[in-house]
């Protein structure tokens, strides 16, 4: 499964790849499959999202997660207050 991911550029918030638009919840993103850089390139130069790239993830529960725990970080929210998180369930390390 691969996921499109990139930060906005009006909030500079981590966003992920609906089919439709962007979503701020790693759990609304969809499996871009090998058209994942084809729609970034896309999407950067409609300047709606900041360096756009592609990562590897598995289902989850709750929707998609990313394999890598620098995706899992960037999807949960930020790490220095856990009250903030805007993807709390999101484990950042595999049980």
């Amino acid at each position: 499964m691969k996921l499109l991911t990139g930060n906005g550029l009006a909030t500079g918030d981590v966003i992920w790849w609906t089919g439709k638009g962007w979503s701020r919840h790693v759990g609304d993103a969809v499996d871009v499959g090998a058209e994942g850089d084809i729609i970034a390139a896309a999407e950067s130069a409609a300047r709606r999202v900041n360096v756009a790239y592609v990562v590897d993830a598995e289902p989850g529960t709750n929707g998609p997660l990313p394999l890598h725990i620098k995706e899992r970080i960037r999807a949960s929210g930020p790490t220095v207050r856990a009250d903030l998180a805007i993807n709390a369930e999101i484990p950042i390390v595999k049980a």
